[in-house]
C-alpha cells in the first residue's frame, strides 16, 4: 500500500464538490486574526518554513473507503528534515470501520501532531478517546501508530467501561479501535449488583 492510496480522498464536508488531492489535501477557510498569530509563531522558528492552514476539514481514505475524518481550527505544516503538522488549537479525529463505513469512535485533544514519514499521530493534553461501545479513555497523551495499528500512552490513563466500571493504569496500549486495552499497574473501581434474597 502506498501513501497515495492511504490518503487518496479529501472532501470538504460543508461543500458539494469532491476533489482528489495528494497526501493530506486540505480545504481551508481563512481567518485574518489567526493568520496574523501564525506569522508571529513562524517568525520565532528560525530557518524553518511554516505553512499555516485554518479551518482544516479533511477525510483520509484507503482503497476508496473512509478511514478517518480530521477536524482542526489551525494546522501548521513544518517543512523540516522530517516534516510534521502541528495542530495547536485542538484536534478531533472521527474513526470509521473499514467494512461497515460506520463511525467507530473518535479522539479529541488540545494539541495534535502528525508525523507523516513515521505514519504517527500524537495527541497531547486532555486527550479523550471513545470506542464503538461508548467506552472512554482519558490521558494527557496518546500515540497512534498507523503502521502497527496500535494506540498507546506512557502516561496515566483512566478507562471508563460500560456499566460505569473504571480502570486506571500507569500506561496504556490497545488496537486502534480501542477494543483490546492493556493497562500497566492497573487498579479499578467496579460496581457490583447486590440482590437481596428472602
Amino acid at each position: 500500500m502506498t501513501n497515495n492510496s492511504m490518503y487518496s480522498g479529501a472532501k470538504y464536508m460543508k461543500g458539494a464538490s469532491l476533489l482528489l488531492l495528494p497526501l493530506f489535501g486540505l480545504f481551508i477557510t481563512s481567518c485574518e486574526n489567526d493568520l496574523n498569530k501564525v506569522k508571529e509563531i513562524a517568525s520565532n522558528e528560525v530557518g524553518i518554513v511554516v505553512e499555516p492552514t485554518t479551518g482544516v476539514d479533511l477525510i483520509m481514505s484507503d482503497s476508496a473507503r473512509v478511514k478517518l475524518h480530521l477536524l482542526a481550527p489551525l494546522m501548521l505544516q513544518y517543512q523540516t528534515k522530517e516534516p510534521y503538522k502541528l495542530m495547536p488549537k485542538g484536534v478531533k479525529v472521527i474513526l470509521y470501520d473499514k467494512q461497515t463505513q460506520q463511525e467507530s469512535g473518535n479522539i479529541v485533544a488540545d494539541t495534535g501532531i502528525s508525523r507523516d514519514t513515521k505514519k504517527l499521530i500524537e495527541f497531547h493534553k486532555n486527550v479523550v478517546a471513545t470506542n464503538a461501545k461508548g467506552e472512554t479513555y482519558k490521558s494527557d497523551e496518546l500515540y497512534w501508530d498507523q503502521t502497527t495499528k496500535k494506540v498507546y500512552s506512557h502516561k496515566p490513563v483512566q478507562v471508563t467501561m460500560n456499566g460505569g466500571n473504571v480502570m486506571n493504569g500507569d500506561s496504556f496500549e490497545s488496537d486502534d479501535a480501542f477494543l483490546h486495552p492493556t493497562l500497566k499497574s492497573s487498579t479499578g473501581v467496579f460496581h457490583v449488583d447486590e440482590k437481596v434474597t428472602q
